[in-house]
């Protein structure tokens, strides 16, 4: 083993705070302050970057590993089309441009034309084309830019004709759609008041509102449609329907798919909200509807999911069921040329079900094979939708699906250096635990026999699944003989509200758990050892890093927290942080503040023990999990006595949460994160040929 690295001095405040009579140590309080602003973080900063990279750089693996991700990363690959006034929108990546191109064609397989190019916005790549939407005759597009990784955006309006930049600018935009009217005068966007000058990467997110820019006028004349200012905490998503008479504004509190829904008649001059939907309690996600018609999918009376009718024109609001819940968790719903498409999930692999409007069967999307699938968007008119479709062993391809027909054709298909041929897909089921089965995907190159350097990834959380999906980085770890594996924890979607519920606030634990026992299981069942294994996870799959390192520090040989929640007592203070109290609980109120301190990262470092070797991650333009979570629990890492393995943190410049982040860095980023694993888990890295 190598001599222990010697870390910056940090400083280390007493500040100890009382809480429901527990003392509280925030000795590194001052490294929550912006980067940008306060001189001694970033120097701080500067100094922890200087230590990795020298580190890093002593990595045999490093270069082996950048050099073939530049090789698997380079392939032409395409988004799914929108069809708007006959003309074909998507996005398109030659290879290793830092951000995909907008491109517009003329007709389903015509030439296509490019209309905006971000990677000629920065020098460095890092500012994005986030959300964009055209107009319905396609005549013009509205479209977010993203800088350095922010959440938030400024939009912007494309002529699709000259391809000249109009005058309109859209700013403080964030958690938004972009809704057009359908004669194109205007859009509707949410946004949040103008933070600060110094507290716009900070600040905590409050009074979202909608409102309507009408083209060729200053944002300062925008009309205010709905606001909730005795309701601070809310925030507010507009959809126009396709037939344009409604806008349906979605309204949250938090995380949680509890919404309240409020229609607009956008033929009504005074745009007067009605309620639709009152009170936070269940998931309402909008599939279409056929005048004042509209069909939900809703988890009322339905944990797993059903397709409901509502007639708004009814002062009864009377609800009527179309599709029943199933064994399957769905995942989403949509109306194209009137047939109701519904997307399920069965144990973690996409199922898509065809119903006609008063919930007849009309048979199963014939998928291309076990995998992940999504979009299926469209209007009623339409005689075609799309949808990609996925595997661990499958590059994303986005395929056109003749509605009337239910015949599926390739409309897209990456040329990937990659034979799927080549590996192993498998979905194991373990025991966690209390008892509950939980499942797994484990995926590995042919030919495997014996334990092999292993990287585990979860998340467990905000009824998000994991699905199957290919990935060019993870290539190119299973490449180099390591077997990756994806453990669908209680806290995700996968199997609906319950596996949910059995996940968050004060159930927390069992997705700490659920990872524990994954591990293992793995090593149980030979797959790997205990010095053969890292872990990975990304935001709240930091968290969970973060925490079952804590938990189990003996179990794992390297760990990988990336943007995570680390600070458990104090996330709710910052920027998007409030939005979480759905799934950890609210650090004011007693009971949850003392399941939250249990496990928080940050205060559950154990000196005396030995850990693995850890690289935490984060980005100084991370506005989403502020990256002082990262900074204090490195600073703490280094502090404990803890073994002499390597702690270090790498901290990314103009870059944020994930959103946004050029090829190129990404690149560099992986590169280290597998080197960094590779050379703990004794994987012998090899120029692949």
């Amino acid at each position: 083993m190598s001599a222990p690295l010697s870390y910056p001095q940090t400083r280390r405040d007493d500040i100890v705070e009382d809480h429901f009579g527990i003392k509280v140590a925030d000795p590194y309080r001052w490294l929550e302050n912006d980067v940008r602003t306060d001189k001694e973080v970033a120097d701080w900063v500067a100094a922890e970057n200087k230590v990795t990279n020298t580190y890093l750089s002593t990595l045999p693996g490093r270069d082996i590993f950048k050099k073939r991700l530049e090789t698997l990363m380079d392939y032409a690959r395409s988004g799914m089309p929108v069809r708007k006034g006959g003309r074909y929108f998507y996005m398109h990546n030659a290879g290793l441009q830092n951000q995909a191109v907008l491109y517009e064609r003329d007709s389903l397989n015509g030439e296509g034309r490019v209309l905006i190019d971000p990677n000629t916005w920065s020098k460095d790549g890092a500012t994005a084309m986030a959300e964009w939407v055209p107009s319905e005759d396609g005549t013009r597009i509205a479209y977010g830019v993203q800088d350095g990784g922010t959440d938030w955006r400024t939009i912007r309006v494309l002529d699709v004709a000259t391809g000249d930049v109009l005058p309109d600018e859209v700013k403080w935009v964030k958690f938004s759609n972009i809704a057009w009217v359908k004669n194109g005068s205007g859009f509707f966007y949410s946004r949040f008041p103008e933070p600060a000058a110094d507290a716009e990467y900070q600040a905590l997110n409050m009074n979202q509102t909608v409102y309507f820019h009408k083209l060729g006028t200053p944002q300062s004349s925008d009309i205010k449609v709905y606001a909730t200012p005795d309701r601070p905490k809310l925030g507010h998503f507009g959809q126009v329907t396709d037939d344009g008479h409604w806008l349906v504004i979605t309204s949250s509190e938090g995380t949680d798919s509890r919404y309240e829904i409020t229609l607009i008649d956008l033929t009504d001059p005074k745009m007067k909200p009605v309620k639709l939907i009152r009170g936070l309690e269940h998931d309402w996600q909008l599939a279409g509807n056929e005048g004042s018609t509209f069909y939900f999918l809703t988890d009322l009376d339905a944990p797993r999911g059903r397709v409901v009718a509502i007639d708004a024109s009814s002062s009864v609001r009377k609800m009527q069921e179309v599709v029943p819940q199933q064994q399957s968790t769905l995942q989403g719903a949509s109306i194209v040329d009137g047939v109701l498409l519904t997307n399920y999930l069965e144990d973690v692999k996409s199922a898509v079900k065809r119903y006609s409007l008063d919930g007849k069967p009309l048979g199963d999307v014939t998928l291309p094979g076990i995998g992940t699938a999504s979009g299926f968007g469209g209007e009623p008119g339409d005689p075609e939708t799309f949808f990609a479709f996925t595997s661990f062993a499958t590059p994303t391809t986005i395929y056109r699906y003749d509605v009337k027909t239910g015949e599926a054709s390739i409309w897209s298909k990456p040329d990937v250096d990659f034979d799927p041929a080549q590996y192993v897909v498998r979905q194991r089921f373990f025991t966690s635990k209390d008892g509950t089965r939980v499942p797994m995907f484990i995926v590995h190159k042919k030919g495997i026999t014996e334990p092999a350097p292993t990287i585990l990834y979860g998340y467990g959380g905000f009824d998000i699944s994991l699905t199957p999906g290919y990935s060019s980085t993870r290539l190119a770890w299973m490449e180099q003989g390591g077997v990756f594996v994806v453990a669908n924890l209680r806290g995700g979607g996968e199997y609906g509200k319950a596996w949910h519920d059995a996940g968050r606030l004060h159930n927390k634990q069992n997705v700490f758990d659920d990872f524990i026992a994954a591990a293992e299981d793995l090593i149980a069942e030979g797959v790997t050892t205990k010095q053969q294994l890292a872990i990975q996870g990304g935001s709240n799959g930091g968290l969970l890093v973060g925490a079952v390192t804590n938990q189990r520090p003996d179990l794992f040989a390297a760990a990988l927290p990336e943007v995570g929640v680390m600070d458990m007592i104090r996330f709710d203070k910052f920027t998007a942080g409030r939005y979480w109290v759905d799934d950890y609980g609210y650090p004011e109120k007693e009971d949850d503040f003392k399941v939250l301190y249990s496990y928080s990262p940050y205060h559950n470092i154990h000196s005396g023990e030995t850990y693995p070797a850890i690289m935490a991650l984060t980005a100084d333009t991370d506005d989403r999990v502020v990256p002082g979570h990262t900074f204090k629990y490195t600073a703490a890492l280094q502090h404990a006595d803890i073994g002499d393995k390597p702690h270090i943190v790498r901290i990314e410049t103009r870059a944020g949460h994930g959103s946004g982040k050029p090829t190129d860095k990404i690149i560099e980023e992986y590169a280290d994160m597998w080197a960094f694993a590779a050379h703990w888990t004794g994987m012998r890295v090899k120029p692949v040929e």
